[in-house]
């Protein structure tokens, strides 16, 4: 089971595919993994330039962020499988 406390992080990508990829390779090698999602283009609690001009103008390919996490045992070769 991963946890916050020995996870550690393999890859930040806002790569739909490159993304689907690593976790594909995970899987087919037995490598546990977390995925963290986050919307850039969604409002803030301080600040949202989305709610001033809507998404006009703005990439949808660089509109989200994903974060892989593995367990830190597994780290080295998840590492090297996705080189």
């Amino acid at each position: 089971m991963i946890t916050v406390f020995n996870r550690k992080e393999l890859l930040i990508t806002m790569d739909m595919n490159r993304q689907s990829t690593v976790r594909d390779i995970l899987s087919v090698n037995g490598i546990e993994y977390t995925v963290k999602v986050t919307n850039l283009q969604s409002a803030s609690v301080v600040d949202s330039s989305r709610a001033r001009f809507g998404s006009y103008g703005t990439d949808q390919n660089y509109s989200y962020e994903y974060k892989i996490y593995v367990h830190r045992k597994d780290y080295e070769n998840a590492s090297r499988l996705i080189r």
